[in-house]
């Protein structure tokens, strides 16, 4: 456990540093627009990127491995949408965020380091795939539901001319087919090229994790609204759940496979969807306390899981 609990802590102590940065330091928050400037559009991108064009590309054809992790996390994102919807009474574009905390887990910063960490080489597709389709189903559904939801009237052709668009620009899912493509072109990037994006890459996850500490700190939450327990709720039980169910109905897997997809449906809430609510305005205040409380709460849920993991008392066919 006290190995699990240092491979986890690291994430959750940037957050507190961010957190106290923030409190004690007056600065203003319009510094935190070029961060989350940085994120979306450059260090975010090169992670996409770098983890998928080194992926070997025929490795990335599991049809029934996507279909499981991939339906797990549509699942987990409908139910706290129509929860958010229907109980919450939420508008649908603040749904969507909501739907996004409950089934976009922290996959870009704490997926690959924990799994790689905690399971070895052997984890390193089976996230490179979960990480890819995850990404390109939300990066696909929250743009579109964005457009439909903005309140203004347009005729049909150039409105699904604007969500393509909205799609198949966003900076996340450039990323991912051109990481594709380079991986089935079996491409190797200039070695300088490739030095400098990993050096974007590694900015990704401290530079997420102090922005979202300092602005949790410079806007504080007087209150959390009822519908973030809920959201966490799914995100950090009902989704490893519904993953669980979905890897033995559909499987069997290699025992790796199915433990990395176990763990990566058992993180908290992404720090991307904090980001991506901000570039639209949208249920902002509650989602960074969705991913603040829901990163406090996977302290205990999460190591949890990797304890079940690491012990073998969770054990696949």
């Amino acid at each position: 456990m006290i190995d699990i609990l240092n491979l986890a802590l690291p994430y959750f102590g940037l957050i507190f540093i961010g957190f106290a940065c923030g409190k004690f330091k007056h600065l203003p928050e319009v510094g935190l627009e070029w961060m989350n400037f940085f994120l979306l559009y450059v260090s975010l991108p090169a992670l996409f990127f770098r983890i998928l064009a080194k992926t070997p590309f025929e490795e990335l054809s599991n049809l029934p491995f996507v279909v499981a992790t991939t339906l797990s996390t549509a699942l987990a994102f409908a139910l706290a949408l129509f929860g958010a919807k229907l109980i919450g009474r939420l508008s649908t574009r603040e749904a969507a965020m909501a739907g996004l905390s409950g089934g976009y887990g922290n996959i870009g910063y704490m997926g690959p380091g924990l799994a790689l960490a905690m399971l070895g080489g052997k984890a390193a597709v089976p996230v490179a795939l979960v990480f890819c389709f995850d990404s390109v189903f939300l990066f696909s559904i929250i743009p579109l539901m964005m457009v439909l939801t903005d309140g203004e009237r347009r005729p049909l052709l150039p409105t699904i001319a604007l969500i393509l668009r909205h799609i198949l620009l966003h900076p996340l899912i450039v990323a991912s087919y051109c990481g594709a493509l380079v991986a089935a072109l079996h491409i190797q990037p200039p070695v300088a090229i490739d030095s400098m994006l990993q050096f974007l890459q590694s900015a990704a996850a401290p530079v997420a994790l102090f922005a979202l500490g300092v602005t949790v700190a410079l806007r504080p939450f007087d209150r959390v609204p009822w519908e973030v327990p809920g959201m966490i709720a799914v995100k950090l039980v009902i989704h490893p759940l519904i993953a669980f169910g979905l890897l033995m109905l559909l499987g069997p897997f290699p025992a790796g496979w199915a433990a990395t997809a176990l763990l990566l449906a058992s993180l908290p809430p992404a720090l991307n969807v904090f980001v991506i609510a901000r570039q639209y305005d949208t249920w902002v205040e509650a989602a960074s306390a969705s991913v603040l409380l829901g990163t406090f709460v996977s302290v205990v849920t999460l190591t949890s899981a990797m304890w079940l993991i690491k012990t073998g008392a969770v054990t696949f066919p």
